[in-house]
């Protein structure tokens, strides 16, 4: 099919809706067999649980033109499993693996046009959610749901680049212990909403969140997992319980260990190790930017800087964006399984 006729470089990170989306109701303790649409409006009643009780979860990721013309995705195998995971958690039934995963092919079949063409620097951006749909005004899981899968193109989340940003410590925890903050649920994003309007209205980026029990240990932000690069080269990230699982951050570890022979660690990270400088690069990872780099973080006025500066990525950060990247526009060879074709 022919590209739709839309302006790909200049395009925002925003919503743009498509022709087609796919939609599976359970209902009597079983998914149907799902289906296409072009309805984009969702009917629920007032007192739907999704609306009194929050009972939602999400998933996000990417379609791709590769450089030799395929229309691919990114292990969305892992996304499966992750949304399984959210789903369990929130007493809602898991929407299968395999399903998932045709559901996905099923619905940027439908929209391949929208799929932006190669070297644009835009992609289609997937969102797979999950919702429970009919009347519960007691305090229970609901008994029906919904699962969907809406497509939008979005231009690259950094225009002319990616900028080192200033991020701060917040105050607000992120995610109690033994609470939810490992799945990906519409509550979590919720609670950080006053949180980084505050951080924006202060002049930063992002928050950093530290650990709720001590509040001395680096966790991460409110929609990324953070990389810190240390003085040797090596690649450290945070090891928590309350920490969503982040597919490109797990992605960035096998990629920093097998393509580029560096050393990766995940252990506790603590804030006095940061401040006393263990580190020379950070940065933020996660669907939409792949890695977001970080030059300050304010820590109630005390700037913590890194030695890669604020004018560019660091060096390290740099190689690991550019073979992520490499390997999802099919420039470089993908380990097994990690690219889902779908034209």
């Amino acid at each position: 099919m022919a590209k739709k006729d839309i302006d790909w470089g200049n395009l925002g990170f925003g919503y743009i809706k498509t022709e087609k989306r796919y939609v599976s109701d359970f209902k009597g303790g079983s998914w149907d067999e799902g289906r296409i649409t072009e309805d984009d409006t969702i009917n629920l009643s007032e007192c739907a649980c999704v609306f009194q009780y929050a009972q939602t979860i999400f998933e996000g990721l990417k379609a791709y033109t590769t450089q030799d013309g395929r229309t691919v995705t990114f292990r969305p195998d892992l996304n499966a499993e992750r949304m399984m995971e959210s789903a369990e958690r929130l007493e809602m039934p898991p929407f299968p693996k395999e399903r998932f995963l045709d559901a996905v092919r099923q619905v940027i079949k439908a929209n391949v046009d929208y799929v932006p063409p190669y070297g644009s620097g835009a992609t289609l951006y997937i969102r797979p959610f999950m919702f429970g749909s009919n009347p519960v005004i007691g305090v229970k899981p609901a008994e029906e749901y919904q699962f969907r899968i809406f497509t939008t193109p979005v231009g690259p989340y950094f225009k002319g680049g990616a900028k080192p940003i200033t991020v701060r410590i917040s105050d607000f925890d992120r995610a109690a212990p033994k609470g939810t903050g490992h799945i990906k649920a519409g509550l979590n994003y919720a609670m950080s909403l006053h949180a980084i309007v505050d951080a924006h209205n202060q002049g930063f980026a992002e928050n950093i969140y530290l650990d709720p029990g001590t509040r001395t240990k680096i966790e991460e932000t409110g929609g990324a997992n953070i990389i810190f690069i240390d003085g040797d080269g090596n690649v450290v990230t945070p090891l928590s319980d309350s920490i969503l699982p982040s597919i490109t951050r797990r992605s960035l570890m096998i990629v920093a260990e097998k393509y580029l022979g560096l050393k990766v660690t995940q252990r506790e990270v603590t804030l006095k190790e940061v401040e006393e400088g263990a580190f020379k690069e950070c940065g933020l990872c996660g669907t939409a930017a792949v890695i977001s780099p970080v030059g300050c973080i304010n820590d109630h006025g005390k700037e913590i800087k890194f030695s890669s500066g604020m004018d560019e990525m660091g060096p390290t950060l740099k190689l690991l964006y550019d073979t992520l990247t490499g390997i999802q526009m099919g420039r470089i060879e993908a380990p097994e399984g990690w690219i889902f074709e779908i034209a």
